[in-house]
């Protein structure tokens, strides 16, 4: 096996996931060693880790203006980044025709996005699940109508803690006690562009893949200016409950902000001035079930994604500390 495929397999279980406890090279050469099969140069180890890691697909990412390696985020799943890419387009994927080069602008902007939402979800005490398998490349056109680009955990109670909440043992019990779920689910469905041709479509398969969660939302990058459009919208909430949000990113402030890996590990600092190139406004507000709709979940448990989804929620409450779910 080469030293780049054992390097692609062992150093996702020894990455840090945040650049703040990255890890210095000299160390990750010495962890790296346990596992290695080969007798390979600290040289050859160094020149590795520096080419990889300027691979968006290798599981390696080097700090930004700094030094040490951390483990990259998970790629953006192929099937969503095309419906959001048809989207984009209004459905009219012809402007495409044999330029690879703007397909890739399109869905750069799309993991832009995705980024921003998912940070945006992080500071404002919310745990973002971002579903990647059943939005898998070689996955059913209909997944898209059966799971959402993210969940959000919400929890009803806990204290600020070391990456994450201490929930409160006492508001735990209680729930357990009356049948209810310390924590509210609610899907995401990401969208970049608001137009007139498909967003009843948009709408209701962010209402489809909510049915199984507590409450839905519709995320939008780009702002809504047709005041038409956003009646629509509104009506179309008030009528069935998904939330309408709307980032006002235009394609040119997509363009212009830093890539997704630098989004999602962005320093606190880093991450205000983000927040402050938004300009969020909240169409409608998701209505939400106090109950999960057990018939419809029973339609999707199967999946691994929510089998992983719920497995980490049920180890949060088990522990009595909500963390961020950590990719495996």
């Amino acid at each position: 096996m080469s030293l780049r495929k054992q390097l692609a397999d062992i150093l996702p279980d020894i990455l840090p996931a945040s650049p703040k406890e990255a890890t210095k090279g000299t160390e990750l050469i010495r962890l790296v060693r346990l596992r290695l099969q080969g007798d390979y140069s600290d040289a050859s180890l160094r020149y590795h880790f520096s080419i990889m890691s300027c691979d968006p697909a290798s599981p390696i990412a080097k700090v930004e203006k700094g030094q040490g390696y951390y483990r990259r985020a998970a790629p953006v799943p192929a099937l969503a980044g095309a419906q959001d890419l048809l989207s984009m387009t209004q459905g009219h994927l012809d402007d495409f025709a044999g330029d690879q080069s703007a397909v890739n602008h399109a869905l750069q902007r799309v993991r832009k996005f995705r980024a921003a939402a998912t940070r945006y979800c992080e500071i404002n005490g919310r745990f973002p699940y971002l579903f990647q398998d059943a939005l898998a490349k070689d996955s059913p056109f209909g997944n898209l109508w059966k799971f959402p680009d993210m969940v959000m955990v919400d929890w009803e109670s806990g204290e600020p803690a070391d990456q994450g909440l201490s929930l409160d043992h006492e508001i735990l019990a209680m729930k357990r006690s009356l049948g209810l779920p310390p924590y509210r689910l609610q899907s995401v469905t990401l969208r970049l562009v608001p137009n007139h041709q498909l967003y009843r479509e948009e709408f209701f398969q962010a209402l489809s893949v909510s049915a199984w969660c507590q409450g839905g939302e519709l995320f939008y990058a780009g702002p809504i200016e047709d005041e038409a459009l956003s009646d629509a919208l509104r009506h179309l909430s008030n009528q069935f409950g998904i939330g309408v949000t709307t980032f006002g990113m235009t394609a040119e402030v997509l363009d212009d902000l830093p890539g997704p890996e630098h989004i999602l590990t962005a320093q606190p600092r880093e991450t205000e001035a983000l927040m402050e190139r938004f300009d969020i406004r909240r169409l409608s507000s998701p209505r939400l079930r106090d109950h999960i709709d057990w018939a419809a979940l029973a339609a999707v448990r199967e999946d691994g994604e929510v089998r992983r989804l719920f497995g980490w929620v049920g180890e949060c409450v088990e522990t009595e500390q909500a963390r961020p779910f950590q990719s495996r």
